[in-house]
């Protein structure tokens, strides 16, 4: 795989990416730094791609990694308070690419899913946001397919 590879990957895949690590900080400034970020590691790891398993699922597993480790940072516990304050001092900007974004924060029920730990927001977010099966979850959270189901219910 090459420099080719890795912009068809970003522009299949930039946008549910974008969409996923959103799910993971809540905001879309760090979630578009980290949707870049894991696009520079998957092309610095592409040589670690087997086929194995479809390139989507490596891509999301490298992503849900990485936007996990990013949750855990010492970085993002301090960023978020004061990035929190920020956007709610500033109110919602106005303009298209802002619409999903808007749309999420309204929606209770995605507020609920992202309040849930880890785990199962991941789960969560990979089935029913990102339409992956229940095996291709497997791969990408790491665990066995009887996890991702007890998850799920």
């Amino acid at each position: 795989m090459d420099h080719d590879t890795i912009s068809e990957l970003m522009e299949r895949y930039g946008t549910s990416i974008l969409h996923l690590a959103y799910s993971f900080v809540r905001n879309r400034q760090t979630a578009e730094d980290l949707s870049q970020e894991i696009f520079i590691k998957c092309y610095e790891k592409l040589g670690t791609f087997k086929g194995d398993s479809a390139i989507q699922t490596w891509l999301y597993r490298v992503a849900v990694n990485h936007c996990k480790d990013y949750v855990k940072s010492w970085h993002y516990r301090k960023v978020y308070v004061s990035d929190y304050i920020s956007t709610m001092k500033k109110g919602q900007q106005n303009g298209a690419e802002n619409n999903f974004f808007q749309k999420v924060e309204r929606n209770e029920l995605f507020d609920d899913i992202l309040r849930l730990p880890v785990k199962y927001k991941e789960v969560i977010v990979l089935a029913y946001f990102h339409e992956l099966t229940m095996s291709e979850i497997s791969i990408v959270c790491g665990v066995n397919m009887n996890t991702v189901k007890s998850r799920i219910s």
